[in-house]
């Protein structure tokens, strides 16, 4: 399965599993930029990213805590 930036509930849920010792509401978007690049399964071009599309994914991985 191939993820792009905007499949960002799958973002979430690879995040919370692959970074579950972190907090999400206090990561800067430097990190989750990075973090998501990282991740085995995405596969798009990471210029793509903005500042909306990061918001998003970090409200995603706090409601997937809660």
């Amino acid at each position: 399965m191939s993820i792009t930036w905007t499949d960002v509930q799958d973002i979430a849920i690879e995040l919370s599993e692959v970074h579950e010792d972190i907090d999400p509401r206090y990561i800067n978007f430097v990190d989750l930029r990075n973090w998501v690049i990282a991740l085995p399964d995405f596969n798009d071009d990471p210029e793509r990213c903005g500042e909306k599309i990061l918001e998003a994914i970090q409200s995603a991985w706090i409601e997937e805590l809660e």
